[in-house]
């Protein structure tokens, strides 16, 4: 399975996710979005609502209901109401069985030496799960680069 790490450094992650979804959504995937409380998740479905008046990423979470309606889930639980096969883990979230995906997108925030920290840990720890590894460093405008394999 692959996992891709993206090390935030210009955008907060409440501008960056809506990009990213973006791309997941025209890609033709399904997506879940793991936060780490309720209210987190409540916060960031905010943002995806609001992030673009020419675009509209629908999404839902638990107060909201009706999970495998919803294309994109925002949880703070390890569930796949939707059927997703893309996992994306934000505020230093971990998950320990990956293989009901097929690929999982880590976004962490590169102006906070924790969650850098905590990212290089899920890094070591996917990669001795085995799996294939990207890590994808954002520029001064915001797009992405790879910097590194494994």
């Amino acid at each position: 399975m692959r996992v891709d790490f993206y090390h935030l450094q210009k955008w907060p992650l409440e501008r960056a996710l809506p990009q990213i979804l973006n791309k997941v959504r025209q890609a033709g995937h399904r997506a879940i979005v793991l936060a780490h409380s309720e209210a987190r998740a409540e916060v960031l479905s905010n943002a995806l609502w609001i992030h673009d008046p020419n675009s509209w990423l629908a999404n839902g979470t638990a107060k909201d209901g009706h999970g495998s309606d919803q294309p994109i889930w925002l949880t703070s639980k390890p569930e796949n109401p939707n059927g997703a096969n893309i996992l994306i883990v934000t505020d230093s979230m971990s998950v320990d069985d990956l293989t009901a995906y097929d690929r999982c997108l880590d976004l962490f925030d590169g102006n906070d030496p924790e969650a850098v920290s905590a990212a290089r840990d899920r890094w070591q720890k996917t990669r001795s799960d085995g799996h294939e590894l990207h890590y994808w460093q954002q520029t001064d405008k915001g797009g992405w680069e790879e910097k590194a394999q494994a």
